[in-house]
């Protein structure tokens, strides 16, 4: 455990919740040239440092958001080049998660009544001499130029108190006062697991218009996560607002799916050239209303705004590309979902009045995510959380990580909070997932007690006749067939649902006791595997048939893979009835929408799972991108056809959960799936089909890079595949048996009777 010199300070006045504290320092004299300085920083809320006028890091909204009962983050940032005699180091603090408001219920302050900020200098000479400098209660406070900052609502900023003097030295002044030292457990910090967030790229406006209602528009092209940056020349004490939203509706900014967040920024002009970011907040959008701009839409034309687009600093390593350009939109709003709710959280949606880390959305999209960014890091992060809210519950993995539900008073329909298919199972899905990715068993130990807690509390819920037939679930969340104001209405039965989850759950918790080297434990959960077979075998299925016969039961049955032999063929045939009887539009919610392809492909059905990926009418996965989404929806009918938002109160316009169908584009389309965790075995077997023409797919994998690209030639399949240094993979092509290859570069093209498909 780290020994701190340093305290959690905080300012003597509120200053409008976002105060800036000031410490200056001489550094020790005799002790030759100052070879490292390192400065750990975290806070109550979040937390901006400079070190003598430059910032210390490009981190953003430090330390983030975590179960702040038993964790708080700390950075620890190398800052020897900004070191000088005389050092000034500045903070500047905002509400964040820890003060700001959270949830749906208008309330904030769950965590604490005041802002703390820690921070520790530790310079080391060329002598070996260290010294420790720390927030303490020597420093002080002050004024900043932000005078309003929440994550929902926004930030304020008045150009007019912009002063940069504070961060120089001898600087004081009649309106800073002193701190205090605040009664915080620094036992509770520990460094960042996961990368920080950053700032990712920047778009410019590609369109300025006037609405009907005269109100000013700008479109950067894209829905996405961050703030707009403003440049801006006009008189001193005039107000710009930028109000944010992710679409139009009758051809106005679309905010009635933000509910009663504001997402609103406002800039008080100094009279002088002023530049505004407003970075203790952010939003969810493509479109922002401008009010008050110097000169209108004209003046904007020529420039003025740029969106930043923030994300946690993931590396990207996952492409896949094909002849479809509706496919490729897809996919890419898919990637574009993920950047924009892994923001320190893995969040349901970033802009309306919610931003919760829903661990059903994760359990879903878990696959998808390791493909697509480096996320091991980021979700090792979230599942210590996880496991704290669960240690401190009776191993009740609850429906939000961090679990700020548990301060708010819940909708009815939840009823008491108890564990729950699909959203619970994230405590072992979620860690497999990455296991699998990555390869890298580090994080199945981290999360074992997580995951046996979470299955043998399961357990203690199961009737006696071995079903999960009690208790609230959220079952098939969002069926695109139930009313817009009861999500929950399925026609999955709830506990159907939830007895598969428990199979699937008590599975792979055996699978990671075996990988562990747990015999007792791989006994225990693999008999509960199969005593939950037997169960669901008796008592809901019959001659094939799965009660509440539709889609999502016979999707999770086939990939759960916890049917008989004859069972399963029976439910194969008679869930690409279903599939086909719905005209090939989705028909399923968030339990069974990750696995419906993937059910339809192993039981024979590989054309239909490409019709009903490639439908376009209402609902389908491509009718939101024929309606111009650049992100993925929360409802599959998020905006009706003739362009206005759908009725529901629960409409978001970015949620990646129902864009997990990338994990299997991957994979079958693809043709890349690992065969062995972190790809050490690769299966390269692309199966090719709806028209596509070719696609190509690669990974940046523990070993190297990994790609697969097909194209069809006169009715012959031609494809290239590297497989990384150290690797092995096995080709499986249409028409050929199996083949083992090594590391390097293969290409294949045979003779049509051999490679032919349809």
């Amino acid at each position: 455990m780290t020994t701190w010199h340093a305290r959690m300070i905080a300012a003597d006045k509120e200053h409008d919740g976002a105060p800036l504290l000031r410490g200056e320092f001489e550094l020790d004299e005799g002790h030759g040239d100052v070879e490292s300085a390192t400065l750990f920083l975290s806070a109550l809320g979040v937390v901006e440092a400079w070190v003598n006028g430059q910032r210390a890091s490009q981190d953003l909204l430090t330390p983030g958001w975590s179960s702040y009962e038993w964790r708080v983050r700390y950075s620890e940032l190398d800052v020897t080049a900004l070191i000088s005699t005389t050092t000034v180091i500045g903070l500047a603090l905002g509400n964040g998660w820890y003060r700001g408001r959270l949830a749906w219920s208008g309330g904030s302050k769950y965590y604490g009544e005041e802002l703390g900020a820690f921070a520790e200098l530790r310079v080391r000479f060329a002598d070996g001499h260290q010294q420790i400098i720390g927030t303490d209660s020597s420093w002080t406070a002050g004024p900043s130029a932000t005078t309003a900052n929440d994550l929902y609502d926004g930030q304020s900023i008045d150009a007019r108190r912009f002063d940069d003097a504070w961060l120089a030295p001898g600087f004081s002044s009649g309106q800073w006062t002193a701190v205090r030292i605040l009664d915080a457990d620094l036992n509770r910090l520990e460094p960042y697991i996961g990368p920080p967030v950053r700032r990712q790229m920047e778009l410019r406006p590609v369109k300025v218009w006037t609405s009907p209602a005269g109100k000013v528009l700008v479109d950067f092209g894209q829905n996405l996560v961050g703030w707009v940056w403003a440049s801006v020349t006009g008189t001193a004490g005039d107000v710009v607002t930028v109000r944010h939203a992710e679409v139009l509706e009758h051809d106005e900014l679309g905010t009635r799916p933000l509910r009663s967040a504001e997402a609103t920024d406002r800039f008080t002009l100094s009279g002088g050239e002023d530049v505004f970011e407003p970075t203790l907040t952010f939003h969810g959008f493509r479109y922002v209303e401008v009010e008050g701009w110097p000169g209108g839409v004209d003046a904007l034309l020529d420039g003025g705004l740029t969106a930043v687009v923030i994300s946690s600093n993931m590396k990207r390593i996952g492409t896949f590309l094909t002849s479809d350009p509706l496919l490729n939109r897809l996919h890419e709003n898919a990637v574009w979902g993920m950047r924009g709710n892994f923001v320190d959280v893995p969040t349901d949606c970033p802009q309306r009045d919610e931003r919760l880390g829903w661990t059903g959305d994760l359990s879903a999209f878990a696959p998808s995510a390791a493909f697509l960014f480096d996320s091991k890091d980021f979700l090792r992060d979230w599942l210590r959380d996880l496991a704290l809210e669960q240690k401190h519950d009776a191993d009740l993995v609850p429906f939000v990580v961090p679990n700020v539900l548990k301060y708010i008073e819940q909708p009815a329909a939840f009823g008491a909070p108890d564990t729950a298919a699909v959203w619970s199972d994230a405590a072992v899905w979620v860690p497999w997932a990455l296991w699998t990715a990555y390869g890298d068993k580090r994080v199945l130990e981290e999360q074992f007690e997580s995951m046996t807690g979470h299955a043998r509390r399961l357990r203690s819920k199961l009737s006696p006749n071995g079903l999960w037939d009690t208790g609230f679930q959220f079952g098939d969340w969002l069926d695109p067939d139930a009313s817009p104001d009861q999500p929950w209405a399925a026609k999955a039965d709830k506990h159907v649902v939830a007895t598969l989850c428990a199979f699937r759950t008590a599975s792979l918790v055996a699978a990671t006791a075996e990988v562990l080297g747990d015999e007792g434990a791989a006994t225990e959960f693999g008999a509960m595997a199969q005593e939950l077979r037997a169960a669901f075998t008796e008592h809901y299925v019959s001659h094939g048939v799965i009660t509440s016969d539709c889609t999502t039961v016979y999707a999770l049955a086939i990939v759960f893979d916890i049917l008989g032999e004859a069972d399963r063929e029976i439910a194969g045939r008679r869930l690409a009835e279903l599939v086909e009887k719905s005209g090939f539009r989705i028909s399923t919610g968030f339990a069974g929408t990750p696995f419906v392809t993937d059910a339809l492909t192993v039981t024979g059905h590989l054309d239909e799972a490409y019709r009903l990926l490639l439908q376009t009418e209402n609902p389908s996965w491509l009718y939101s991108v024929t309606m111009g989404a650049t992100t993925i929806w929360e409802r599959w009918d998020s905006m009706l056809p003739d362009g206005s938002i759908n009725p529901g109160e629960m409409t978001s316009f970015n949620h990646y959960a129902l864009g997990a169908v990338v994990d299997w584009m991957h994979r079958t389309i693809g043709g890349l799936a690992p065969l062995e965790p972190g790809y050490r075995r690769i299966l390269m077997a692309p199966q090719p089909g709806g028209g596509l023409q070719w696609a190509e797919t690669s990974l940046e994998t523990p070993l190297g890079l990994a790609s697969v690209r097909w194209e069809v030639v006169g009715g012959r399949l031609e494809i290239s595949a590297t497989v990384p240094d150290g690797g092995e993979a096995v080709l499986r092509l249409p028409g050929m048996d199996d083949e083992i290859v090594g590391p390097g570069q293969h290409t294949r093209s045979g003779d049509p009777a051999e490679l032919t498909f349809q």
